[in-house]
C-alpha cells in the first residue's frame, strides 16, 4: 500500500510518501492511523490530533471506517482551506 504524506503531516513524520505492509487486522482507515500513530515517534506526533487529519483513497475522501484494500494509495493531510 502506497502512502502519501502532505503539509505539515509530510513534516512531522519527515517523509512524502512510503510503501507499508499492514498487518492483517489493519482493515480499515481508522485501524491504519492507529497502526501508523503506534509505530510512535514522528507518527505518534503527527496523528496526536486525528480529528483534524484528513484522509483520501485512490482520491476520495473516506471516512474511518472505510475499508482498505492491498493495492489502495493512501493520502494523509490537514483540512484544505481556500480562499
Amino acid at each position: 500500500m502506497k502512502l502519501l504524506y502532505f503539509a505539515w503531516i509530510r513534516a512531522k513524520i519527515g517523509m512524502a510518501e512510503e510503501q507499508v505492509t499492514l498487518p492483517p487486522d489493519v482493515r480499515n482507515v481508522g485501524q491504519l492511523l492507529d497502526w501508523l500513530a503506534s509505530r510512535g515517534g514522528n507518527y505518534a506526533a503527527a496523528l496526536k490530533e486525528r480529528s483534524v487529519v484528513k484522509v483520501a483513497v485512490n482520491q476520495e475522501y473516506v471516512a474511518a471506517d472505510h475499508a482498505l484494500q492491498p493495492g489502495d494509495e493512501v493520502a494523509l493531510f490537514p483540512p484544505v482551506t481556500g480562499g
